[in-house]
């Protein structure tokens, strides 16, 4: 089972926009060597919007080829086309990755009927794990439990990463499904509480910048040093809000600038943060002890 803090990997780029490789293995690397316990290339944060298939696909490759077995990789293969998803999902399983992660269909707006049909589609193409990844925010839908209980029974299909922010979800959702499906929060802010909801982790923006942090947070909680793992989420809340105060990657993307992994690029449409947002970023940073 996939559990602890694992990272919604940013994609570092140039400032002209092209992708950085060696930024990217470099901080795959990094992330290893400060704790991190997975880690989850071209997911939102990763900019897969605006990654073209060859990108998409390179770099989970090099997630892959830099973790060498050291921590899990969830490759992000989520399309609002299911034969698209299936083609990224296959190339996961190809390049070695250990799992994907599957959004749910974004713009299309299917019923729970077609999600069911999409995710058990891809299940069926492609021997592989996969994690339902539930956002509503951003898909506009919102998976059931009852629809994730059906697909559930399938396999391949074995646990959620749930940004709903709905802290009842991950107690209807282990109650119809049981403690064996892989419930993950998708919410930095919540993860300690959807863990004592049933939840098992976080799939985390704030871990692009303070990786050992979060990943002695989640220890702590797994090991029941609770006041432990509450004292670090409570030096943190700053910075969660911080680097969600624009759109994100926008402002995690600053902050890992700062430290000096990447620029702080977005492809368009995502604009550069404000100079409001960038001072929050490094105040924010700086009060949780990630700057000097």
């Amino acid at each position: 089972m996939f559990k602890g803090s694992l990272v919604a990997l940013i994609t570092p780029m140039r400032m002209d926009g092209s992708v950085d490789e060696k930024a990217f293995s470099d901080f795959v690397d990094w992330q290893i060597n400060e704790g991190t316990h997975g880690v989850v290339p071209v997911g939102t944060t990763g900019e897969s919007p605006t990654l073209n298939h060859d990108e998409h696909k390179r770099v989970v490759e090099i997630a892959v080829g830099v973790a060498k077995g050291r921590v899990p990789v969830i490759a992000g293969a989520g399309s609002n086309s299911t034969a698209e998803a299936i083609d990224l999902t296959r190339h996961a399983k190809k390049a070695g990755a250990d799992a994907a992660l599957i959004v749910t269909p974004y713009y299309n707006k299917p019923t729970q009927e077609g999600m069911y049909l999409h995710f058990k589609a891809i299940a069926d193409a492609v021997d592989l794990p996969i994690i339902i990844y539930n956002i509503p925010p951003r898909s506009v839908i919102d998976m059931s439990v009852e629809t994730m209980a059906r697909l559930a029974k399938h396999p391949n299909i074995i646990g959620v990463k749930d940004a709903t922010a709905n802290l009842a979800r991950p107690l209807h959702t282990r109650r119809a499904i049981g403690k064996g499906f892989c419930q993950l929060s998708g919410e930095d802010h919540t993860a300690l509480a959807f863990n004592a909801a049933g939840g098992v982790g976080c799939i985390s923006v704030t871990g692009n910048v303070a990786p050992r942090l979060l990943a002695e947070m989640q220890t702590a909680w797994a090991e029941g040093r609770t006041d432990q793992a509450m004292a670090i989420q409570d030096r943190l809340v700053p910075l969660h809000d911080a680097l969600f105060s624009e759109t994100s990657p926008g402002p995690v993307k600053y902050a890992a600038s700062l430290l000096g992994h990447t620029s702080e690029h977005c492809r368009l449409p995502l604009a550069p943060v404000g100079d409001a947002t960038k001072t929050r970023v490094r105040t924010a940073m700086t009060e949780a002890g990630l700057l000097n």
